[in-house]
């Protein structure tokens, strides 16, 4: 990456971050992956915490978890979780974490985010229950507006991750929404506007493209 986009990005970074703040929620910007990692361990500080986290490409191919693990903290893995009486148990554990790591489908230059998923665990616990939550995202999901994040989200996200999915779903096929019901992924929309307790969602924006 040219230094003037590393510009660019922490220059617009920063004026996200301002209205993040307005909307009660906490902003950093780190300019790679590494020094995120490192502010999300730092952000942890203070004794063993538990730690979960939502299904998302940016938190499964940075090498957070095994940082987390690393230091110490006890992580909920929730692939471990198969019998019914498992998921359940692993459900109640994921609301009483300390820490819930995701991604953001989009966040906007007015700092809402924007959220798009299918049975809605992943939003569900980013509204209500983990202490924390720490929302990694790179800088290619900054969009302008709401209108603009959805639209990214149908066209740009959930394509691949259907395809990853394995999903029978018009976009898998042609690259682009074709607003289905059956099979479909985009189940809940959910714009955040602003945190009713102060400073629980942090927000991390990296420096670089990741995820979906």
């Amino acid at each position: 990456m040219n230094e003037h986009k590393k510009t660019f990005y922490r220059n617009q970074a920063e004026s996200v971050i301002k209205k993040l703040e307005l909307r009660k929620m906490q902003g950093f910007y780190c300019p790679d992956i590494e020094s995120a990692k490192a502010k999300v361990l730092e952000l942890m500080d203070g004794g063993k915490k538990t730690v979960a986290y939502g299904g998302s490409m940016t938190i499964d191919e940075s090498g957070i978890k095994e940082a987390i693990a690393a230091a110490g903290h006890e992580l909920i893995i929730r692939e471990d979780a198969k019998t019914p009486e498992e998921i359940k148990e692993m459900k109640a554990r994921t609301v009483n974490s300390d820490f819930f790591l995701m991604s953001t489908n989009a966040i906007t230059l007015d700092g809402e985010l924007i959220n798009i998923d299918g049975r809605g665990n992943r939003v569900s616990y980013m509204i209500y229950g983990p202490e924390n939550v720490i929302i990694i995202a790179g800088m290619n999901k900054v969009v302008s507006d709401r209108e603009s994040g959805i639209r990214r989200v149908h066209d740009f996200a959930s394509p691949p991750n259907t395809v990853r999915l394995n999903r029978d779903t018009p976009c898998a096929k042609i690259g682009r929404c074709g607003n289905c019901i059956k099979d479909s992924i985009c189940a809940q929309i959910v714009v955040t506007r602003c945190s009713m307790i102060e400073g629980r969602i942090k927000v991390i924006l990296v420096g670089e493209e990741l995820g979906y």
